[in-house]
């Protein structure tokens, strides 16, 4: 049965950080490599879709003194990011980021990490010009996350996803947990469209990629 995305995720606190990496594909690297790809110092991020913070448990190694923001829609996620870094500059949101205002000129980088496979390429292109104009000039949005083999991939997993739906008589407009990735390309074009000038794929494992998209 198809799940709520918070209940999803609030359900399943116990070992979640434990499961992200050890059943994820290159996590113990990407995780780290996604923080080091981060500016560090006094700076001001945009976590979203932060789950516990488990690319923060790097990134606070090497910049203890950024300010993060941090966007999820599971409250139960949150409580266990907020207890880790009590003693860090981080602002808790407890929403989606669809909706949550991000505001203007404000952040040094936007990044998130295995959250954004869910979405279609023209809901992500609505989130992707929120995040392009959240962005300081200099700033940049990080994503790390795994993308379809294939344009015949996504297409099926979309209509898989659109067959539950109807089979469980859902028919409401809420994010249900089920991933639907986009092709590495669908990815980039929707970046592109959001107005992102310069868009690199920094490094790959496997399925997933971290892309690097500047304004």
């Amino acid at each position: 049965m198809l799940e709520k995305m918070d209940c999803f995720f609030n359900d399943r606190i116990v070992g979640y950080e434990e499961h992200q990496l050890s059943e994820i594909s290159g996590a113990r690297e990407f995780y780290p490599f996604t923080a080091s790809c981060l500016p560090v110092g006094s700076v001001k991020i945009l976590d979203l879709g932060c789950g516990t913070g488990l690319e923060l448990n790097y990134y606070f190694e090497i910049s203890p003194a950024a300010e993060v923001v941090c966007i999820d829609l599971a409250a139960e996620m949150l409580k266990t990011l907020k207890s880790k870094f009590c003693d860090k500059r981080v602002e808790i949101i407890c929403g989606s980021y669809f909706d949550v205002p991000f505001g203007k000129n404000i952040y040094d980088a936007v990044v998130s990490v295995e959250s954004l496979h869910h979405f279609t390429q023209s809901e992500k292109v609505f989130l992707y010009r929120k995040i392009y104009n959240c962005l300081k000039r200099s700033g940049y949005f990080l994503l790390t996350d795994y993308f379809a083999a294939s344009e015949y991939d996504e297409r099926k997993c979309r209509e898989e996803l659109i067959k539950l739906k109807a089979e469980q008589g859902i028919n409401d407009d809420d994010f249900y947990h089920y991933d639907t990735p986009l092709t590495v390309g669908h990815e980039i074009q929707a970046l592109r469209e959001a107005g992102f000038s310069s868009v690199e794929i920094l490094d790959r494992w496997e399925t997933t990629c971290t892309i690097k998209a500047c304004i």
